[in-house]
């Protein structure tokens, strides 16, 4: 058996054996780890900045992290959950 390829993240260059590939909208990715991946990957809150980790909420064209973030916005529509205080 000879020795595996090292493939470079693309977000901090860093050859290294187990990195992975994450296929997304027809393209191939590839991260080291999954910070990098998140790092690269992940839309930024339109209000404060932070990545959009889990589901996020969209209004338009725009990402924000939580509820309260689209708000601030002016996406007064959006809420966190149904029946909840706005």
């Amino acid at each position: 058996m000879g020795e595996r390829p090292l493939a470079r993240c693309e977000t901090c260059g860093n050859d290294y054996d187990m990195a992975f590939e994450i296929r997304a909208q027809g393209v191939t990715h590839v991260f080291d780890s999954f910070e990098c991946a998140i790092q690269r990957m992940a839309p930024v809150c339109e209000h404060c900045g932070c990545r959009v980790i889990g589901h996020g909420v969209q209004a338009g064209d725009r990402w924000y992290c939580c509820a309260h973030c689209a708000r601030e916005e002016g996406a007064d529509q959006i809420v966190d959950r149904v029946g909840a205080p706005a």
